[in-house]
């Protein structure tokens, strides 16, 4: 483009500096004392000038008529009549016998004047606005038009003549002919005008190209308006910087009307066929072409006699889904595309990476020795991810889950060795551990999972659910002063499904949205139920999921509930984790309209997360619950037992209850008890019950210790 630019101002800059020299070598350049030479250079010209014009028309008339665009139809209906005109001009000028019977020397000047005045008002019309693709019958409709307006234009010439004599005096030339000839003049200058500057869109090669014919245009309109006699040479210049100026045109419509939407086509078919086989976001080959090249490898690979192995890794981020529900899509995005960045930057020979869509990436290794070999490259890919990453002016550490399927050995296709992968790396998630091989046994694995997955879709409406409740206990008093409620699966066939079974794969598939309002629903409604019956009223503890805590209704959900069943917010404890709060404006305003409904708000598994203690400070929170894990060994671990102090003594500052999860046993009692925590829950009190149950053991024991 900057090469067009060019050219451009180098035509404008010779055509002024053309147009001096003429000026200064005027005298010298005199060919009236010749007039044949003069009269055959300018038939030559003129007829060059008319070959160029007829050439507009005809790639608009007769070629890619599939490929019509207005401006291509109505510069080839416009140029037909232009040429006619120039080429009536030209033979009557130059005094061809039966022409100029017809057509006088001073007649033949306005035909000229008449041809440039519509080329210019064509010019300007057509050029300086958009040219949408118009239909083939629209073609014959314009043409039918055109040939009218030529007849029209032509009769008007010729009976005009006959009627208006004195237009084609001397004096009439001297006057209006000038006017005319000046405005032509001005439509050239503002053609490059209106072409130039009506938007600040980097103008195309086509459009500079057809700046300068109208530079050349604007230049032979010039030589046009010297008032001397016929014959001067200026004439025969005027009609040179024609031809240039159609020579350009005819370049410039051709590429604007045909070869750019044709290279802008091929464009548009690269583009897309990029797009079919690379990821829009990172940039990666995406899994189509991962497809290709492991069929490819395949193809090239002989089984009986190959020495050496390929492997397909699959790398799926661990807990992107809390970074991307916490921070925003846009900072999962930019994660996504940091550790394709970081891995791509690891690439060596016989390795290709590849985007699969999602959280996952793909990894073809060729020509490995063993076994040993692809898992020792594994394990570099997997280490690239110790240093942590910047992300929205904070570090995170992540990690990579790695799956392997090996070639041959793990599948005979390219779906197989990559769906095998997949399954191996979701098992390595499912079992906690970096890099896993693929095996037949995972695949049997993975459609239980499915087969849990569908019966889990089924299983509330079905109404297979139900809650178990587990006291939370005073550790000063062993009094009850709450209870959690916690989610159980009966399934018709497998009988009681583990939580640790279920919730995940509910988590994944959103199905944890409503299963987490039925049993915040079913809570509240049972704990009104014993307040109705006569209990002391507790406090009921109910869990929270990241996909509820997200919902932007939540608060709205939750008091439409309580309002509903008539529960007393206060009585109700939302346990959140500390991953919701990684987002910590969105957590701050979601737990602020939560509070405002009454409820109490705890955070569950306190230590294992991230939570910044600048801003838990400033959290609307009521209670901190310390994990089992730390509790469970607090007695034989001093590092745990120096957590479980420092919590405690943490939210004794902050003013926050702290619970203990885990609890079972005295030892671990009298340890709670010496370091003031304020509440515990474990089966040292007892493990979760079904409500009756709980009713029995606790409500009413609870009842009766209470003074009449």
């Amino acid at each position: 483009m900057r090469q067009e630019e060019k050219k451009t101002i180098r035509a404008a800059i010779l055509g002024a500096l053309l147009f001096l020299l003429i000026q200064i070598f005027h005298s010298s350049l005199n060919l009236d004392e010749d007039w044949s030479l003069l009269a055959a250079l300018y038939l030559i010209a003129g007829c060059c000038s008319v070959a160029f014009g007829f050439a507009i028309f005809a790639q608009g008339w007769l070629f890619f008529s599939n490929r019509l665009s207005k401006a291509r139809l109505y510069a080839s209906a416009l140029f037909l009549g232009v040429c006619i005109f120039d080429f009536l001009h030209t033979l009557s000028f130059v005094g061809i016998p039966w022409i100029s019977s017809y057509i006088s020397s001073d007649e033949s000047l306005w035909l000229l004047t008449s041809s440039r005045l519509a080329s210019a008002l064509g010019i300007l019309f057509i050029f300086s606005r958009k040219a949408p693709a118009v239909s083939y019958s629209h073609k014959s409709r314009v043409f039918r038009v055109s040939l009218v307006l030529i007849v029209l234009s032509l009769s008007v010439f010729f009976f005009g003549r006959t009627i208006f004599p004195q237009l084609l005096t001397d004096a009439g030339e001297s006057t209006l002919k000038q006017i005319v000839d000046i405005a032509v003049l001005v439509l050239y200058l503002i053609g490059v005008v209106a072409i130039l500057f009506p938007d600040k869109q980097e103008k195309s090669a086509s459009l500079l190209i057809i700046i300068r014919a109208l530079i050349f245009f604007a230049l032979g309109q010039t030589f046009y308006m010297y008032p001397l006699h016929l014959g001067d040479v200026d004439y025969l210049f005027g009609m040179i910087c024609g031809v240039v100026a159609y020579y350009f045109l005819l370049t410039g419509v051709y590429r604007l009307t045909i070869e750019e939407p044709f290279h802008e086509k091929q464009q548009i078919e690269a583009r897309i066929n990029y797009l079919a086989f690379h990821d829009d976001l990172t940039g990666l080959p995406n899994r189509r072409r991962l497809m290709q090249r492991v069929e490819e490898m395949i193809k090239n690979t002989n089984k009986d006699e190959a020495r050496s192995l390929s492997a397909v890794a699959i790398l799926n981020i661990n807990h992107f889904k809390n970074i991307n529900d916490s921070l925003g899509h846009f900072a999962g995005d930019l994660l996504l595309q940091m550790v394709s960045q970081r891995i791509s930057s690891e690439v060596k020979s016989h390795e290709e990476l590849f985007s699969m869509g999602a959280d996952e990436f793909a990894f073809l290794m060729k020509e490995k020795s063993s076994l040993e070999d692809s898992l020792v490259r594994a394990r570099e890919l997997l280490g690239l991810f110790e240093t942590p990453v910047n992300l929205e002016s904070s570090e995170y550490h992540i990690s990579l889950s790695l799956g392997l399927s090996i070639y041959p050995g793990d599948g005979e296709t390219a779906e197989q060795l990559i769906q095998n992968a997949d399954t191996a790396v979701h098992n390595a998630k499912e079992q906690g551990v970096d890099i896993r091989r693929y095996i037949p046994a995972m695949q049997m694995k993975a459609k239980e999972r499915l087969k849990l997955e569908n019966d889990l879709r089924r299983a509330l409406e079905r109404d297979e659910f139900y809650l178990v409740y587990q006291p939370q206990v005073e550790l000063e008093t062993e009094e009850i002063v709450g209870m959690e409620a916690l989610l159980r699966w009966n399934h018709p066939k497998r009988g009681l499904v583990s939580p640790a079974d279920f919730i995940p794969i509910a988590e994944e598939s959103g199905l944890i949205v409503p299963i987490g309002e039925w049993v915040l629903r079913t809570a509240c409604l049972q704990n009104k139920k014993w307040q109705e019956a006569g209990y002391r009223p507790i406090c009921v503890s109910i869990n929270l999921s990241m996909r509820q805590f997200l919902q932007p209704n939540l608060a709205g959900k939750i008091g439409s509930i309580l309002s509903e069943i008539g529960l007393d917010p206060s009585y109700v404890d939302l346990e959140i984790t500390e991953s919701m709060t990684l987002d910590k404006e969105t957590a701050f305003e979601q737990l602020k309209r939560l509070k405002e409904l009454g409820v109490f708000i705890s955070i569950d598994d306190f230590g294992t997360g991230y939570s910044s203690l600048h801003y838990l400070k400033n959290m609307p929170i009521d209670r901190l619950k310390i994990d089992r894990s730390f509790v469970a060994e607090v007695m034989e671990d001093s590092n745990n037992a120096a957590i479980v102090s420092t919590i405690t003594s943490m939210a004794h500052h902050l003013k926050l209850k702290v619970t203990a999860e885990g609890v079972e046993n005295q030892e671990q009692l009298q340890f709670l008890r010496q370091q003031r925590c304020h509440e515990g829950q474990g089966f040292l009190f007892s493990k979760p019950i079904r409500a009756a149950e709980f009713e029995v053991s606790f409500l009413q024991s609870s009842m009766l210790g209470m003074p009449h």
